[in-house]
């Protein structure tokens, strides 16, 4: 995003997510039942299209590592939508669990060294892509078990082509020199997420979800804050003890709500 706004990082991402999908678009399309399609385009929109615009916009104020920190409370989520939504069951360990991830939640705005009314605008942002996420997962866990998850991710992100088009259009991006290093590194380096961290990565999440339950399957957010902090460090970003004590305390959190 040094070189591309946002909206073309998300776009492009998207875009290449759905293009290395076509080719099992319309045997996906068949398998589908009809009642069910736009039950996968609104998957498709909820853990994956909204999400990317939002991280992208959020991570312009706000560090990658803090968002991946953030992006833990995604199994809170879960729990809370599945509880008010989807009939969940909520135990009173999983309740004292969702206070206490977000008593690491607030204690990691406050401690944080940018603490202004911007820098938590942006980092709801990243709030609101978790909560999509948690709509999502219980949605695939409770109506999809009977499709398969190259059939999902197929007809969702093909789905996303056309919207991605039309903005990278919009904002101009066909025109840029994209034959200049920086850009077309750029470009690769989006489609690199979106084929990789978009695409294969939601196909095996799907499966995860249908074999094992929303909820285990949210718990691979465990290891993303520790891997977000990792490529923060790497690329020059500042990560104090304050924000891993926070970690620690909404790990704490979602442990004892995800706890049986």
């Amino acid at each position: 995003m040094q070189v591309l706004s946002p909206y073309e990082v998300a776009s492009i991402r998207l875009l290449s997510a759905g293009l290395v999908l076509i080719p099992f678009f319309w045997r996906s399309v068949q398998r589908i039942p009809a009642d069910k399609r736009w039950l996968v385009i609104l998957s498709g929109l909820l853990g994956s299209f909204f999400p990317a615009y939002l991280f992208c916009i959020a991570e312009t104020k706000i560090d990658s590592a803090l968002a991946g920190i953030l992006n833990a409370l995604t199994p809170l989520f879960v729990i809370m939508v599945g509880f008010s939504f989807f009939g969940l069951k909520v135990k009173f360990i999983q309740t004292i669990g969702i206070l206490i991830g977000f008593i690491g939640l607030c204690l990691l705005v406050i401690l944080g060294n940018n603490i202004n009314l911007q820098y938590f605008q942006y980092a709801f942002l990243v709030l609101i892509a978790t909560l999509f996420y948690g709509i999502n997962v219980n949605m695939v866990g409770r109506y999809m078990k009977g499709i398969g998850s190259i059939d999902i991710a197929a007809m969702a992100f093909v789905f996303l082509i056309i919207p991605c088009t039309i903005f990278l259009y919009f904002s101009g991006y066909f025109h840029y020199p994209l034959h200049q290093q920086s850009y077309w590194q750029s470009t690769l380096a989006s489609a690199t997420l979106g084929i990789f961290g978009t695409a294969i990565a939601s196909i095996i999440f799907y499966m995860l979800v249908k074999r094992a339950g929303p909820l285990f399957a949210s718990m691979v957010t465990y290891g993303i804050p520790f891997v977000a902090i990792g490529w923060g460090i790497w690329g020059g970003e500042h990560v104090n003890m304050q924000q891993v004590v926070c970690l620690s305390v909404i790990l704490i959190g979602v442990y004892l709500a995800n706890r049986k």
